[in-house]
């Protein structure tokens, strides 16, 4: 008794089969995802709003203050003495400049801490794009929340101090840039952040570092002798960062054109770190 083997059954040739679409990397998908990322984090809403809440907060206190020692005659110390609505609107750039670099930091360095940076670079081989879309998303943010800040506290302090001497206006000389210049300046803090935590990939040692660049240095410079003062300090970070908002420079200032190339200067120091280390070693 002979069996009869069943036939297989012909598969379907290839140019008939369903194509699987094929996945392409594109600088404005990288650039989604990124964003994606970053506002799915709870501490971005937390600390966007702590920096916005700086810059308004301090902003205010500081007009209140200078009034209400302007009033009652009180002695004006030296940062109020010669303080303008400007200035005052400004006063606090250096608390929210550490809220945007510190969450720059947690941008690329948190990434390495949970091992989520594997799942990334598996997706963008190329790497760089990475970099660049954290830079510029996490940028972009910093730049539009600085901004609206600054012209938000400018515009009620100029109210609160409209009968002092230190009133001012949009329309007067140098305002409008030093409201654009602060944004501008905490953008690139939190770009700097961003360059620190996927350089350093430690959040802890980012955030020192951005601490002891901005904060630490510029003081520790006055322990310099006072010819060494005048060639170093303009230079550092935050001296040059604070050029380009400022109303008033003298010959131990930047002009805010050189403080913005300057500052720029640091910020493309720290992404070209950063860069290289990612295209060196693995993640």
């Amino acid at each position: 008794m002979s069996t009869v083997a069943p036939s297989p059954t012909p598969s379907a040739p290839a140019d008939l089969r369903p194509a699987r679409p094929p996945y392409k990397v594109t600088a404005l998908r990288v650039l989604r995802s990124e964003w994606a990322k970053l506002w799915s984090l709870r501490s971005t809403w937390i600390t966007l709003g702590l920096a916005l809440l700086f810059l308004f907060a301090f902003g205010l206190i500081a007009a209140s203050q200078f009034k209400s020692r302007l009033s009652e005659g009180r002695p004006m110390d030296r940062d109020f003495a010669t303080a303008s609505a400007l200035s005052l609107s400004l006063f606090g750039t250096n608390f929210a400049q550490l809220a945007l670099g510190v969450l720059g930091v947690l941008v690329a360095a948190g990434e390495y801490s949970t091992g989520m940076i594997r799942s990334t670079l598996a997706a963008v081989p190329r790497r760089l794009p990475v970099l660049w879309s954290k830079a510029l998303v996490f940028g972009a943010i910093a730049l539009v929340l600085g901004t609206v800040g600054a012209f938000a506290t400018f515009l009620v302090d100029s109210r609160i101090l409209s009968d002092t001497r230190a009133a001012m206006t949009l329309s007067d000389a140098g305002v409008a840039r030093g409201l654009l210049g602060a944004g501008l300046y905490l953008a690139l803090v939190g770009v700097i952040g961003v360059a620190l935590g996927a350089l350093l990939r430690s959040v802890a040692g980012g955030i020192a570092v951005l601490v002891a660049t901005l904060m630490l240095i510029p003081g520790l410079t006055a322990l310099l002798p006072s010819s060494w003062q005048d060639h170093i300090a303009p230079y550092l970070p935050s001296h040059a960062g604070q050029a380009m908002f400022a109303l008033q420079h003298d010959a131990t200032t930047l002009s805010p054109t050189a403080g913005l190339v300057v500052f720029l200067g640091w910020t493309v120091l720290a992404l070209a770190g950063a860069a290289l280390r990612l295209l060196r070693t693995d993640a």
